[in-house]
């Protein structure tokens, strides 16, 4: 089996060695971040058809997280080291999904973005409470299920009205999540990957 196969099985030891074969052959380390995403669309996805359950979601976490380390150096290298700018992130409330979230996290991080990462199942006061905390110019809300898409309009019509609205970029992200839910949500953008959310950023950054 490959690397894919292997790590949506959960087999964390072979996941770990096929992982460094990679790394040590000199693999570009955003091809290896593809099959991840690849595999944990597919975890996601056993999630939501009750085929695994929280257990395994939090062991795909604990290996997500082992591979994000060993990535880490390599995606560094020649990456920004200033700070570009704050950025919020959460899971929106009513959804406890973390693993897309975590993997954007880590991209906007290693490409010199001061994340503050609110976890999951937000709700909207904690949002603002961070908004009014940090100043940041960019908010990223993640969900997964299909729900999330009230708490994300909620979330925003919250800031329109506390005045937030126009001081902030707001992008959205999750697997079921399009240009007609940007519109609904009333969202700038969403980002269908982690490198798309930092080449959104980069953008409204150097706006």
């Amino acid at each position: 089996m490959g690397f894919i196969d292997e790590l949506v099985d959960l087999n964390e030891d072979v996941v770990h060695e096929l992982l460094k074969k990679r790394l040590d052959s000199d693999e570009d380390p955003l091809a290896i971040l593809t099959d991840v995403k690849t595999a944990m669309k597919i975890i996601g996805d056993k999630f939501s058809e009750r085929e695994y359950f929280l257990p395994e979601l939090i062991m795909s976490g604990e290996i997500l997280k082992e591979i994000f380390e060993l990535l880490q150096p390599k995606l560094k290298e020649g990456a920004a080291t200033e700070s570009k700018g704050k950025i919020i992130l959460g899971t929106v409330a009513g959804d406890i999904h973390d693993i897309g979230k975590d993997i954007v996290r880590f991209m906007l991080d290693i490409n010199g973005y001061e994340v503050i990462d609110l976890g999951v199942d937000v709700p909207a006061e904690k949002f603002i409470k961070a908004i009014i905390e940090h100043s940041p110019k960019i908010l990223a809300l993640s969900g997964f299920l299909t729900l999330s898409f009230d708490s994300m309009k909620e979330i925003i019509e919250k800031l329109q009205a506390e005045g937030f609205r126009d001081s902030l970029k707001i992008m959205i992200g999750g697997g079921t999540i399009d240009e007609r839910i940007v519109e609904y949500v009333g969202a700038d953008k969403f980002g269908d990957s982690a490198v798309t959310a930092v080449k959104i950023a980069n953008e409204w950054m150097s706006e």
